[in-house]
């Protein structure tokens, strides 16, 4: 994340704001599955399958729909090749209008399902130069980080660049809390803001692509 100018180190905390806002939504939705932490997933899909549940079956499928979305977002953001960003983002908020819709029809686990693809389209949004990416929808590398940059202040020889780790990981848990409390109360409200949020994102970045040089 240190690689990106400011502008982008913000919109990248925008972004897990609303990875955590929408698997807030899944977790909720679904009792108890995950439509951006694939780890979790993977845990229960192991454990599904020692107890031969159907928990795996329903993980199993969420996870081939996040990797199937993770391969559709970097296909669409190669080809969008400046814009890259915006296009992603309008893509995800184009999913999750979908999926929105999918609620609304009752069609409860092809709703999750969708959400889960939109989580895994919106990890190619920011990619830097030398092809690094901001990984918004999972945590676990960025506490890693977040750790050893610490260490390294206090032996003096970092700097303050784990604050920009923090970041994220705030901008998630906080998205999460905000999803957790809004689907609990409206499920319908949720889709509708996670939809604003992901429209406000995109806008950002459409602007932010047009002031670059």
């Amino acid at each position: 994340m240190i690689r990106f100018d400011q502008a982008y180190r913000t919109l990248a905390v925008g972004i897990a704001i609303l990875a955590g806002f929408v698997d807030a939504i899944g977790f909720v939705e679904s009792a108890g599955f995950f439509v951006s932490f694939m780890t979790g997933n993977s845990t229960r899909l192991a454990v599904g399958v020692a107890e031969g549940h159907r928990a795996a079956l329903l993980a199993g499928s969420i996870i081939a729909i996040f990797v199937t979305g993770v391969v559709a977002g970097s296909l669409i953001g190669a080809r969008a090749g400046r814009r890259r960003t915006p296009a992603v983002l309008m893509c995800v908020t184009l999913l999750l209008v979908v999926a929105a819709l999918l609620r609304v029809a009752d069609a409860g686990w092809v709703a999750i399902l969708g959400l889960a693809f939109a989580m895994g389209v919106v990890n190619a949004a920011i990619e830097g130069s030398d092809g690094t990416v901001v990984g918004v929808t999972y945590m676990t590398g960025t506490l890693v980080q977040m750790g050893q940059k610490i260490a390294n202040a206090l032996r003096g020889e970092g700097d303050r660049r784990w604050r920009h780790h923090l970041g994220l990981w705030a901008g998630l848990a906080g998205g999460a809390v905000l999803g957790a409390r809004t689907v609990l109360w409206s499920a319908p409200l949720a889709y509708v803001l996670a939809i604003a949020l992901a429209a406000g994102l995109g806008a950002r970045a459409m602007w932010m692509a047009r002031q670059a040089p």
